[in-house]
């Protein structure tokens, strides 16, 4: 601050000395202004140069694992519409292995067995209807072309995982296809059986296999969900404002505002009293 001489009136370095210190504090009420307006503490890069490419850099990974974590959920929808399609199949084949045994019955005639065949037909037509029908986003899921899909599942590049639907479950891999009543009875029923019990073992596993996957996804969006929360409130703590911290401050520079605005009138009033030497 530059000194002056009360007896000097040609520059009024006292009301010059005021009016910085005025404009320095309107300068910080503006700041702590903003910032309550805002809800942030960093409203510019010349805020915090360093504050701010920290920050930025914390939102970019936080949208980055918001996506990941969207993509986890849409992994766990595809699954989800694959193990009730294998569900539904599964139960198909335990329901024709049970007409099979059915069919065993050494009292049943030529129109009985027949009857059972037509409806063992119908049955694997299902399974076939099922495996054509069991799609998501127009990819089937269940004829073994969904294999070798990546899914983004965290913001780095290795943060991946594979998924394959590989099983082959139609009807015809089983020798199923074609029963007719020789088929159901005597030794050629146990082979009926055997590869009913081989396409029921075949599905159980991909079930298994996909359970494992969706459990798997648990965790991960478990994890995501945590990081998420904890790469924002990192952000927070560096780009928000202290609501309560901003408005005790602008409090005080307000009240060194009003005294700076009267000392700026006294500075401007005080060269006039020169004129008292002329009495």
């Amino acid at each position: 601050m530059a000194f002056f001489s009360g007896s000097r009136i040609l520059t009024n370095v006292g009301a010059l000395n005021a009016l910085n210190a005025l404009n320095s504090l309107n300068s910080k009420i503006g700041t702590h202004q903003m910032r309550l307006a805002s809800g942030r503490r960093i409203n510019s890069a010349a805020d915090d140069p360093a504050g701010y490419t920290i920050s930025k850099k914390l939102q970019a990974r936080s949208r980055s694992l918001s996506q990941a974590l969207n993509n986890v959920g849409e992994t766990k929808n595809i699954l989800s519409v694959a193990e009730g399609g294998l569900q539904n199949i599964n139960d198909i084949f335990v329901g024709i292995k049970e007409k099979v045994i059915q069919a065993g019955n050494g009292s049943y005639g030529s129109e009985e067995l027949a009857a059972i065949v037509t409806q063992i037909g119908d049955m694997l037509d299902e399974v076939d209807d099922v495996i054509s029908e069991t799609s998501f986003n127009g990819s089937k899921l269940l004829n073994a072309n969904f294999t070798s899909k990546v899914f983004q599942t965290g913001a780095s590049g290795g943060d991946t995982l594979t998924v394959s639907l590989s099983a082959t479950i139609d009807s015809t891999d089983f020798g199923l296809n074609g029963l007719d009543s020789s088929d159901l009875q005597g030794s050629a029923l146990s082979t009926t059986l055997s590869s009913l019990d081989t396409a029921i073992s075949r599905v159980t596993t991909e079930l298994q296999s996909i359970g494992s996957l969706i459990q798997r996804l648990d965790v991960k969006e478990s994890t995501l969900q945590s990081a998420i929360t904890n790469t924002e409130a990192a952000a927070s703590r560096i780009m928000d404002a202290d609501i309560a911290k901003e408005q005790l401050e602008i409090t005080k520079l307000q009240i060194l505002q009003q005294t700076a605005t009267v000392q700026l009138a006294q500075a401007n009033s005080a060269p006039q009293n020169v004129l008292q030497l002329f009495g």
